[in-house]
């Protein structure tokens, strides 16, 4: 028979829990009277395992509408994730299924590479003789991969009973591991690239300085920043135009491995609000499989030049009739727009053309001349050298990067020197009206339609929710 347990005395007064519960309701009353004020950047990552955004948003739908159905609170499909990277990454991870941790044998040994580690210093810290590297490397020719070490690699080790190597293996990177397995033959070698998962993401900024600080602060990188000035260069020049206040919202495409972003892809749909006037631009893949931009409505993103040719630059000078010329020091025509950035920044090609010249012109110094059709030409000057392939006679592509900035000729400091004619007469290229390239076709446009709606709609009412929520 069980002795009857004997009453404990209470740990706390009643009076201390149920002050206690007091604090925790107030509390929890705070956050909700107070939420977070941080509007300028918002984020919101979802799942896209479908062929087109469309059918990913009807899923959306479809799911949210199943959940209502059952009576069970659902969570918003547009609920708002802090606007860090990382807590994208955090947020992603809790919806994901979690993964089991593999046991690790008592013959398991784990080392990470520090600097002066070789492979032999390495075989040494798990009590392999440094004499068995050369066998590892000589077992398969992809094998000599493993010596090929980074500071802060992770290399895995297993070894049978006796002491020796059966197994090691390593992470080249978030998507790639390569293993040296050993059987009777000796070690076979064995490469598993992870196939990511795709997901559609959600990015709202607001300009409160330059485009690149706001665009980091909402958890856009670079090169997705990069795309978006691309996307919209041929209406926005982004040396001049940008005004604090303006904002932008995009949805792109993101790439998951055990709930960690590896990697972005297209931008899928963007809006871009500039001194009052929205531009938008949708990502479309026709029939035969070209890619390419358009506004919501089916006109094509691409004209037949971009509005500036160097990213980012500074205007130091524009397009007038009567300047002083800071070298020569008398009056003389600026024919042309100059843009001062740091030496060896890119510079692109405005369009597609011939090159009439890749060389050294006069006051120019190195000079890229290029002929667009029987009506343009365009011209870059000062670089301070040449992009590889770019020379005399030769084509270059819309954005190809034809040279850098520098201060050859009559120059005082790095810049680029951009001039713009129109069938030989110079011509103000930020006045410029472009030529417009080709709309959507008419038997694609229904098409185009159903992706692009969808995206514009979940623009907007991702948007309606932030601006829900900061005034709660």
């Amino acid at each position: 028979m069980t002795p009857e347990p004997s009453k404990a005395p209470p740990l706390y007064p009643k009076t201390h829990l149920l002050a206690a519960s007091g604090i925790a309701a107030l509390l929890s009353l705070a956050l909700l009277v107070f939420p977070s004020s941080d509007v300028e950047a918002k984020k919101t990552t979802l799942s896209l395992e479908l062929e087109s955004p469309a059918e990913q948003l009807t899923q959306e739908q479809d799911a949210a509408e199943a959940v209502q159905a059952t009576n069970e609170p659902a969570a918003s499909p547009f609920a708002q994730i802090e606007n860090s990277p990382q807590d994208t990454a955090k947020a992603t991870a809790q919806v994901e299924a979690p993964v089991a941790e593999e046991k690790k044998g008592p013959d398991h040994r784990e080392v990470i590479v520090a600097k002066g580690d070789t492979l032999s210093t390495l075989f040494e810290k798990v009590g392999l003789p440094s004499t068995s590297v050369h066998e590892i490397l000589a077992s398969d020719k992809q094998a000599k991969q493993f010596a090929q070490l980074q500071r802060g690699q992770k290399l895995e080790f297993e070894l049978n009973p006796d002491g020796q190597l059966t197994n090691l293996h390593t992470k080249l990177s978030d998507l790639e591991s390569i293993t040296l397995t050993k059987n009777d033959k000796g070690y076979v070698f064995n490469r598993v690239t992870a196939k990511p998962t795709v997901r559609s993401a959600y990015v709202h900024g607001v300009i409160n300085s330059s485009l690149s600080q706001s665009a980091a602060r909402a958890g856009l990188s670079h090169s997705l920043t990069m795309d978006m000035a691309s996307v919209f260069g041929y209406d926005i020049d982004f040396a001049q135009d940008i005004r604090q206040g303006d904002e932008f919202d995009i949805i792109y495409e993101q790439k998951v491995v055990n709930g960690k972003s590896v990697g972005n892809g297209p931008i899928l749909s963007a809006r871009f609000t500039n001194r009052g006037k929205t531009y938008t631009a949708v990502r479309y893949t026709n029939k035969q499989g070209n890619s390419s931009y358009y506004t919501a409505d089916g006109n094509s993103m691409r004209k037949a030049f971009i509005r500036t040719p160097v990213d980012f630059a500074r205007i130091s000078s524009k397009f007038s009739a009567g300047r002083k010329h800071p070298i020569l020091n008398k009056i003389r025509a600026h024919k042309g727009v100059d843009y001062a950035a740091p030496r060896g920044t890119p510079i692109k090609a405005a369009g597609d053309g011939k090159v009439l010249l890749a060389g050294r012109r006069g006051g120019y110094g190195n000079t890229v001349i290029i002929q667009h059709g029987n009506t343009y030409r365009t011209l870059y000057g000062h670089m301070q050298g040449f992009a590889k392939g770019v020379k005399t006679g030769g084509t270059v592509k819309q954005g190809q990067v034809i040279g850098y900035i520098g201060t050859t000729g009559l120059s005082t400091g790095p810049h680029l020197h951009y001039e713009f004619q129109v069938n030989g007469v110079h011509v103000d290229p930020l006045g410029q009206k472009l030529p417009m390239a080709d709309p959507i076709a008419k038997g694609e446009r229904a098409r185009f339609l159903a992706q692009s709606q969808p995206l514009m709609a979940r623009m907007d009412q991702e948007k309606a929710t932030m601006l829900a929520s900061s005034k709660r």
